[in-house]
């Protein structure tokens, strides 16, 4: 079997970090990656980026770095055991941990801004949604890209009887082995120390995009996007999704030459065009 015991240098992956960061401390001592795309001045509104599964912030430079360019002051969270965060590699205890770690971030940004709209990719709408119904009182807006409730047939392979049972019998015998692992065709990632492709049942279960929920009530901005070319979500699937959400201020957007997470250059500007259109 593949060795899922993987241990990273995260000090040596830091130093090697580009990007400007902050380490958070959560409530049981797990030290937390956040990256910060800086605007020139703090700004009134600030953003904060939910990376998609076995991903990191890393990957979202591409907003970032635009939104710090329009003056927004921009975040990006490692969750726990991904990226340049601490932590068991695809594995979360439980809702406590996760809350305390999201807890841990908002705190954070909202003690330097008035503002704060959430970006959630792919799985990471999940945590947005998450987050949203956890601590409303910090979110002002968000931004949903590239997810519905309904994945295209075909766009994974079906998991053979004889896996379903062994995952059960290790999240039984041992619910804190990642034994599950996540492969799509064209996955990104493939090598690099900083992704993640192995995790527990029980993390599946606890960010479970079957079952996850929007408030009742959404006061706030929202932004939904796919891709025109997005391998697992079809526009129709997403617009479907987009009518569910329960606000009055929101905006559906099928971003240009995309796929489900690659973006050309130009794939944003209808985001970004949004933003300057909504927040000051």
């Amino acid at each position: 079997m593949e060795n899922l015991n993987i241990v990273i240098d995260l000090i040596k992956l830091r130093d090697a970090c580009e990007d400007p960061y902050n380490l958070l401390k959560s409530k049981d001592g797990t030290e937390l990656f956040l990256r910060e795309w800086k605007a020139d001045q703090l700004s009134t509104t600030s953003f904060l980026i939910f990376h998609g599964i076995t991903a990191h912030s890393g990957l979202y430079g591409m907003i970032g770095k635009h939104l710090s360019e329009m003056g927004y002051s921009t975040y990006g969270l490692d969750l726990r055991g991904h990226g340049l965060s601490e932590g068991p590699r695809g594995d979360y205890v439980s809702k406590d941990k996760l809350s305390e770690d999201l807890k841990a971030a908002l705190d954070f940004i909202k003690s330097k801004h008035d503002k704060l709209v959430l970006i959630g990719h792919s799985f990471g709408v999940i945590t947005s949604a998450i987050t949203v119904n956890l601590f409303p009182e910090h979110v002002n807006g968000m931004i949903l890209l590239s997810a519905a409730k309904e994945v295209r047939e075909g766009a994974y392979a079906k998991r053979a009887l004889t896996t379903t049972i062994k995952i059960l019998i290790w999240s039984i015998i041992k619910p804190n082995k990642p034994i599950i692992h996540y492969y799509r065709e064209g996955i990104r990632g493939i090598g690099d120390p900083l992704f993640n492709f192995h995790y527990t049942l029980r993390f599946l279960k606890l960010l479970n995009p079957t079952k996850f929920v929007l408030p009742e009530v959404m006061t706030y901005p929202v932004f939904v996007g796919v891709g025109e070319h997005d391998e697992l979500f079809s526009v129709d699937a997403t617009r479907a999704f987009f009518e569910e959400i329960p606000s009055d201020i929101k905006e559906f957007a099928v971003l240009p030459g995309a796929k489900h997470a690659h973006f050309e250059e130009t794939s944003f500007e209808p985001l970004f065009n949004w933003i300057k259109n909504t927040f000051d």
